[in-house]
């Protein structure tokens, strides 16, 4: 079973759940639901459709996969009528993994990519699910140079928080998600990735951008970079806060969000440190896909791509 295609919000939403959802992948169907992929009218008109491919790192956490990049596609798919909309991992190790656990196939981007140019599709948008454009998102960006010859037109989008406009969309977001959960003794802590590339500077901006909306109560962290756990634990502290809540700051609430962040039996987890530093902790392990408004912004950056092709 190939796992490439997208259904619409309404068809893998709310209303069908989890189970639903499995139910759905029990059947075998992988395509579009009413909208996006009238495969019949695909059929009678011999002519391939324009694609967004949604490319994301992926994640093993079967729920979470759902929930977070789910939504991220079927926002898209649901925004961009005349688009098919599919699915691309870049994570090896997480598509042979699913492979293996599920029998469900996911497509790297080459994979994806070489469909597409056997299918004789004449125009694809490409939309990473990263944060920052960092080395995953420039290894898809480079990957794309390979194959814009094969097409008409050929785009990718920006990555989550590229601009200033992004990054204070997206804290206002998490905040109307987390501020029914504050009140003046108490901090919110966003887990970020990190990483050894200068993006890693987009970290230090998000920060200054929660700043900027008077969200002092707000400190980013980042597992494998810096500002650290401890870096945060330090300032909370020192502002005085004495209740500390931690989200990631990650599409998907996966691996990093459930060990990293909220495994109080992991003693270098990050609620293991905020309470071994005196805070009373609650984890939130929830994506950044699971808010709606998030998920806009990646429909912002595709609408973007298709303007300037």
């Amino acid at each position: 079973m190939n796992d490439s295609r997208i259904s619409r919000r309404g068809f893998f939403g709310s209303a069908l759940g989890v189970a639903g959802v499995a139910a759905v992948a029990a059947t075998g169907l992988t395509s579009c639901g009413t909208g996006n992929s009238s495969s019949a009218a695909q059929a009678g008109a011999n002519t391939p459709r324009p694609v967004i491919l949604v490319t994301s790192f992926g994640t093993s956490y079967g729920n979470c996969r759902h929930i977070t990049i789910g939504a991220i596609e079927s926002d898209i798919d649901e925004a961009f009528a005349k688009y098919d909309v599919r699915r691309a991992f870049t994570s090896q190790t997480i598509i042979d993994h699913i492979q293996k656990d599920t029998g469900r196939h996911i497509d790297n981007f080459t994979e994806a990519m070489d469909k597409l140019v056997a299918e004789g599709v004449r125009e694809v948008i490409v939309q990473p699910t990263h944060l920052t454009d960092g080395y995953e998102y420039n290894d898809i960006a480079t990957a794309l140079e390979n194959y814009r010859s094969k097409f008409d037109k050929c785009g990718i989008g920006t990555p989550l928080l590229k601009t200033k406009d992004d990054q204070k969309a997206v804290a206002q977001a998490i905040k109307n998600a987390t501020k029914s959960r504050e009140d003046e003794h108490t901090c919110v802590c966003l887990m970020g990735h990190g990483t050894e590339a200068e993006a890693n500077k987009i970290y230090t901006d998000f920060q200054a951008a929660l700043n900027e909306l008077g969200y002092k109560n707000y400190f980013v962290a980042t597992v494998e970079a810096s500002p650290s756990f401890d870096d945060v634990a330090a300032a909370a502290k020192q502002a005085g806060y004495t209740r500390a809540i931690l989200r990631p700051l990650m599409v998907v609430a996966g691996d990093h969000a459930n060990n990293d962040m909220a495994d109080t039996g992991n003693d270098h987890s990050f609620a293991s440190i905020m309470q071994a530093s005196g805070f009373e902790v609650e984890s939130i392990v929830e994506g950044l896909g699971q808010i709606e408004a998030v998920d806009e912004v990646y429909v912002q950056h595709t609408q973007e791509v298709i303007n300037h092709l």
